[in-house]
């Protein structure tokens, strides 16, 4: 295949690359602006799908169990994931990075790589990037409504990069550059704990 190809090919030759996940998603983006001149709308469409496979790997534990499981071989890893891909209907592009991080048995690192890839190209298109960390997947409203609230309090052209962390309870943790929201009921009763050993 030669988009499979491609990728392979790109991945080494990245300008500086801070990690592989952030390798993999330069290649990605290289061969996007590669395909930008004949396919006006690749770079949106390759979003999307990494975008799609980011939330699943965070809202789906069974995705995201299959994505970290070393048992299973290259053969089989990749039936499961292009019959998953096939069902939500991610492009060509992002499927075969999914085929080159299987090959070189990295697959578990592919969220990673959706974040990296989000990462650039926000920052390509100037667009601030806000970390989320909730317990469980937020819905659609409440992103909305998140995106909102902080637009209220003077953040503007963002996105969300999400991840679910069941041990933060309840609430939100919020990152935008150097500035934390921290509203999650961890901390809260982290601090109400110290509170009260600060009273006695």
């Amino acid at each position: 295949m030669a988009e499979t190809s491609d990728i392979a090919s790109a991945s080494p030759q990245a300008p500086n690359p801070t990690g592989l996940a952030d390798r993999y998603a330069l290649a990605l983006l290289s061969l996007a602006d590669d395909r930008r001149a004949a396919d006006p709308g690749v770079l949106d469409r390759i979003a999307a799908d990494m975008e799609r496979l980011a939330r699943l790997a965070a809202e789906d534990a069974t995705f995201a169990a299959f994505l970290g499981d070393p048992r299973r071989d290259a053969r089989q890893q990749r039936a499961v994931a292009f019959e998953i891909m096939e069902k939500i209907g991610i492009g060509a592009e992002a499927r075969n990075l999914v085929g080159v991080l299987i090959a070189n048995r990295r697959l578990a690192i592919l969220p990673a790589v959706c974040a990296a890839f989000g990462a650039r190209l926000a920052a390509r298109r100037g667009v601030e990037t806000a970390h989320v960390v909730s317990a469980i997947p937020l819905t659609d409203t409440q992103r909305a409504a998140l995106v909102a609230r902080l637009t209220e309090a003077g953040f503007s052209n963002l996105r969300l990069a999400e991840r679910v962390d069941p041990s933060i309870l309840g609430g939100l943790i919020v990152r935008i550059g150097s500035r934390l929201y921290d509203s999650s009921i961890k901390s809260k009763l982290q601090r109400l704990q110290f509170a009260m050993k600060g009273a006695a």
